[in-house]
Formats: structure tokens, C-alpha cells, sequence
């Protein structure tokens, strides 16, 4: 297939930029502003807790401060993914990130500012400045972290090494993304071509097992090769975690990182805990899996390969839509206005085009529509990723339309769950509405392999995680063949005694970006059987499920995650949503048996 050059895609599957900044003009006159609002926010370092007025003068120009930065930011990253070749792109980026440095060392006086004040004193400022009532539930946020929060000048001294506590992982990405030259392998064709990651995907997923193996030892063949220096700046990001953790006094890493969404370690545990309890349904599903595929041993490159072959179905970008809209009609009318609205208004990137950036997202700022990118094929799975994106993108329509900014961006730890929410309605109106069985077959597979992929490893990779971060903190040296032993033992935990010892997958753990995202994976895994939850909600017609549901995506972060959810219908300090997940994963397992007999 030719890839179109970025001018030759039609206007109407591109998205619209201008509706962020219409001209140079406007964009110059926003970074000038910035600019100037940065240096007047360092000279309210010593004056901001004078007065109530300038209290809120400071916040609020803090805060107009970082909605500019976020949509200027937006609008440089949306337009360099569409054109990675384009320098003034990649330099407007640069620029971008280097504002957000300096914006968060010209700040970094006022979380200690407003953490000094007494609770008397921040009633007083309240009752003599009615307009801080907005600010209450953020004030309260910030002031929850004081005794982790050093002096202004510390943590303008921290917030100013940002970068170089980021060489770790900014070697990492270098080196896995740009450095890294992966060997020729033989394709389905039969040709020797370059393994690339995208290429991998495709591979990883032959019915030939001879190919699958291939890609698997050669990707992870290359990883080996390199893993003394991936332990190394793995090891490093560690150390910059626990760092930071130490320095602003916490227990460990783990602890810093969840409370910084108010999470508290139970749900991170209650999560491990609840997994170990299920791990024979893992180990269930790889024996069939074993039996399907006629193996004598489970090799980890036979983890992919789909059970079923999807039926010859092909679905153009506007069959796609319509089918969005039924399978998420019982969500009401309100949620198909929202739908339409990103569907008609080119605010979806669709096709691929020379240069642009692969994958999938939904992004954008408080001020910006919520954009979509897209690598439009006319398959299946082409319309999981539109009906995931659309989730993402009406949970920030609704939480814009309904917050003001200060309460407009949703915490990370319920990111994914109204788009995995999507997905698991998606997924019910195929299953009830096919007569297809092997269409049927490939659905709960799917669902079999999207809950393996999400609560299974990302739990996997949440236990790695909390134990090299532990290791480090005793004093461990990080090595690869630490690490590799690590890896190795949870893998083997994890899937079960069908899976084959002491293959390559014990490098696994030198190719996962998300290790340097610092305890962030759990929340995929939680994400994932919170959606269930909520999902069947409302397929079942729950008493109030809907209404919760859509006040969910409307609360943005104007209280905390685990209120959100507890709102929502959702307890996340118990294991019950967990386990739901699990009994659902058991019951369609038990499905596809009974349909493939």
C-alpha cells in the first residue's frame, strides 16, 4: 500500500488545527504572553501569602500561566505528529519544553507558600476573598502533601533539575526508538525484510509458528545484546525515583507516586493480591491455548497469535462511526450528541500520511478540542481503536463543558477507564447482535486477550516495578542479570507450568517503556476492571448506573480519584470490582470452550 504524502489526504480525515491558533499571529501573541507571565510569577515568590488579594492574584496567575503552556503545548505536539519530519515542528516542541521547565522553577515557591499557611489563615484569605472558594478542593490537594513538601528554595532547586534527573530516561528513549538496529527476519511472504517494532506486531501474531519465533528471538535477541546498558538507565530512573521519594520523605517510591492521586498502597496491593488468587484462570486459558494450537510446549511467542481467525469483514472509516454510535447508544442521547460532534467536526486525524506518528490517541487541552489520531485500516480492530479514542475524548468534552479549569483534566488513575468502558460496550452489542459464530468466537477471544494483555501483565509489570524499585532501595546493584532473574521468575509465576523455561523472555523487561513512567502501569490494570464494572452497570440496567456513570466523566478532578469512583458505583480499596472482572473473564473462557466445543 502507498503511504500518502501529508498534502495528498483529503481535508475532511484530517483534523483542524486552526481551531486552535487560526494564524502565526495568535500563536506569537501566546507565547509572548507566557513569557511574560513567567517572569511576573517569579517576582510573586516572596509577596504571594501577603494578603488575601494577592493570594489570589498569584494562583490565578499561576494557573492562566499553565492553561496557556497546556494549549500551546497541544498545539506544537498535535501538528509535530502529523509531520515528525518537520524541524520547525520538532523545534516548536523543544521550545514547549523548555517553557514547561522554566514555568516549574518559576513556580515552585507556591505549593510550599500554600502549604505554610495555618487552616486559620486560609479561612481568613477565603472569607475576605469569596472568588478562593473555587480553589478550596485544589488548595486542599496541595496542603495534604505538607509534610512531604520542602522549602521554596529546595524545591525550586529540584524542580530546576528536572532534566537531568530525565537523562536516564531520555537515554532510554534514544536508544530504544533511534540507536537500536533490529536484524532482518522473514516475513509472511517469505522475504527477508528489517524487523521494525509495527512489523513485530504483525509477526508476533502468525499462524506460522516458525515466523512468530523468529520475530520473538530476534527482537529480544537485539534487547540481550544491548541489556547492560538498558540496566543502566533503567537502574538510573530507579535511582532518580527513589531520590525523589527520600528527599521529600516518604516511605519508598511506590507511596510517593500514589499519592500524588491521593491513592493510598491498599489498592496497589488488594490488586497484586487479587490477581495471585486468579492466576489459575491465566494458566487455563494458556493450556487452551496449548490445545488450540496443537503445541507440545507454550513458547511466550505463542501468546499473541489470535485463536480465531476474524471473519472476512472489512469496515470503511464511516461504517466504523455508525457502528460506534449503535453499540454506544445505551449510554443516551446527551453521550451521542458529544459523539457526533467529534465524528463531524475534523476533529480526527484518520489515515496514515508520511512522517505522521503511529499508533492511536486522544489529546489535546481544557481549550482545544479533543483530538483523535488515527491509522485508519478497514478492519475490526481499526474500530476498537476509534470506539477507545472516543472515549477518552467525550470524557474531556463532558469534563470541559462541566469544570472550570483549575478542575478540568481528569486524574491519570481514571484515564483509561471510560475508553476501556467503551471497548467492554463494544464488545456486548457485537456479541448480542452477531449470528457469526466464528465472528462470535473472535469477540470473546478478543476479550480473553485484551484482559490478559491489561490486568494479567500489567500487573506482571506492576510487581516488577515495585520489586527493583525495593531492591535499589536496600542497596541492590540493578544488573541485567538481577533484573533478568527478576523478570524470569514472575513471568513464570504469572503464566503457569505449560509455558517454556529459559527463553529470551527473561529480557522482556529491557524494552517496556512504561518501567520509567514511575508506578503508573497498576492503573491500567485497575482502569481495566473498573470499566467491567461500570460497563455491566449498564448493560444490566443497574439502578442508577447511567447517571452515575455520566457524572463520572463530568467530575474532572474536582474531588479525589476514589471518591470519583466510590460516586460512580465503584469501590477501589475492595477487591469486589476485581473479582466481578475475573468471574467474567472465567465465564466467557468457559464460553469460548463451549463454542469451539
Amino acid at each position: 500500500m502507498t503511504v500518502l504524502k501529508r498534502e495528498q489526504v483529503p481535508t475532511n480525515l484530517t483534523w483542524d488545527l486552526t481551531k486552535i491558533y487560526p494564524d502565526q499571529a495568535a500563536l506569537q501573541a501566546d507565547l509572548t504572553k507566557l513569557n511574560q507571565q513567567i517572569n511576573d510569577l517569579a517576582s510573586f515568590s516572596k509577596t504571594a501569602t501577603d494578603n488575601s488579594q494577592q493570594f489570589f492574584k498569584t494562583i490565578g496567575l499561576f494557573l492562566d500561566a499553565q492553561r496557556r503552556l497546556e494549549k500551546l503545548y497541544a498545539f506544537a505536539s498535535l501538528a509535530s505528529d502529523t509531520d515528525t519530519g518537520n524541524q520547525a515542528n520538532l523545534a516548536r516542541v523543544s521550545q514547549m519544553q523548555q517553557l514547561e521547565t522554566r514555568l516549574a522553577a518559576s513556580a515552585a515557591f507556591l505549593e510550599p507558600a500554600i502549604i505554610s499557611l495555618s487552616d486559620q489563615q486560609l479561612d481568613h484569605f477565603i472569607k475576605q476573598e469569596p472568588e478562593l472558594k473555587l480553589y478550596r478542593h485544589w488548595l486542599s490537594a496541595i496542603r495534604s502533601k505538607k509534610e512531604h513538601t520542602l522549602s521554596p528554595a529546595a524545591e525550586k532547586l529540584i524542580a530546576g533539575a528536572s532534566d537531568a534527573l530525565q537523562a536516564s530516561t531520555n537515554t532510554f528513549n534514544v536508544l530504544a526508538n533511534s540507536d537500536l538496529q533490529l536484524p532482518f527476519v522473514e516475513d509472511e511472504n517469505g522475504d527477508m525484510v528489517q524487523l521494525t517494532e509495527g512489523l513485530y506486531d504483525n509477526l508476533i501474531q502468525s499462524k506460522q509458528a516458525d515466523l512468530r519465533d523468529g520475530a520473538f528471538t530476534a527482537l529480544l535477541g537485539t534487547y540481550e545484546q544491548y541489556e547492560n546498558s538498558f540496566a543502566s538507565t533503567l537502574s538510573g530512573t530507579v535511582k532518580a525515583h527513589n531520590y525523589l521519594a527520600q528527599v521529600h520523605q516518604y516511605p519508598d517510591a511506590r507511596t510517593a507516586a500514589l499519592a500524588t492521586n491521593h491513592i493510598p498502597v491498599k489498592v496497589y496491593d488488594t490488586l497484586v493480591e487479587t490477581v495471585h488468587k486468579n492466576l489459575p484462570l491465566l494458566h487455563n486459558y494458556v493450556s487452551l491455548r496449548k490445545r488450540l494450537l496443537q503445541l507440545t510446549q507454550v513458547k511466550m511467542s505463542d501468546m499473541y497469535v489470535p485463536l480465531i481467525d476474524l471473519p472476512a469483514i472489512t469496515l470503511s472509516y464511516q461504517e466504523a462511526q455508525g457502528e460506534a454510535l449503535k453499540a454506544l447508544s445505551v449510554l443516551g442521547p446527551d453521550y451521542q450528541k458529544q459523539l457526533k460532534h467529534l465524528y463531524q467536526g475534523r476533529i480526527i486525524d484518520v489515515v496514515e500520511s508520511k512522517g505522521k506518528v503511529t499508533g492511536a490517541y486522544s489529546g489535546g487541552s481544557y481549550d482545544t478540542e479533543p483530538y483523535i489520531l488515527l491509522n485508519w485500516e478497514n478492519n475490526f480492530d481499526s474500530l476498537f481503536t476509534l470506539v477507545h479514542e472516543s472515549g477518552h475524548s467525550v470524557h474531556s468534552l463532558y469534563t470541559n463543558q462541566t469544570q472550570p479549569y483549575v478542575y478540568g483534566n481528569y486524574p491519570i488513575f481514571v484515564a483509561e477507564i471510560a475508553s476501556t468502558t467503551n471497548e467492554n460496550l463494544l464488545i456486548e452489542y457485537l456479541l448480542k447482535t452477531t449470528n457469526n459464530r466464528q465472528l462470535k468466537a473472535f469477540l470473546l477471544n478478543y476479550f480473553l486477550d485484551s484482559f490478559k494483555g491489561t490486568i494479567f501483565r500489567q500487573t506482571q509489570f506492576a510487581e516488577f516495578e515495585e520489586k527493583i524499585h525495593l531492591a535499589d532501595q536496600r542497596g541492590t546493584a540493578l544488573t541485567a542479570d538481577y533484573l533478568d532473574n527478576v523478570y524470569d521468575r514472575l513471568n513464570q509465576t504469572y503464566y503457569g507450568p505449560e509455558i517454556e523455561l529459559g527463553s529470551l523472555i527473561k529480557d522482556e523487561w529491557a524494552r517496556i517503556p512504561h518501567f520509567y513512567y514511575n508506578f503508573y502501569v497498576y492503573q491500567y490494570a485497575t482502569g481495566f476492571a473498573a470499566a467491567s464494572a461500570l460497563a455491566q452497570g449498564i448493560i444490566n440496567q443497574k439502578p442508577h448506573a447511567l447517571k452515575q456513570y455520566l457524572g463520572f466523566l463530568k467530575a474532572g478532578s474536582s474531588n479525589y480519584p476514589l471518591s470519583i469512583m466510590q460516586e460512580a458505583g465503584v469501590d477501589m480499596t475492595q477487591a469486589d470490582y476485581l473479582q466481578a472482572a475475573f468471574d467474567l473473564f472465567k465465564e466467557r473462557l468457559e464460553e469460548l470452550k463451549q463454542l469451539l466445543n
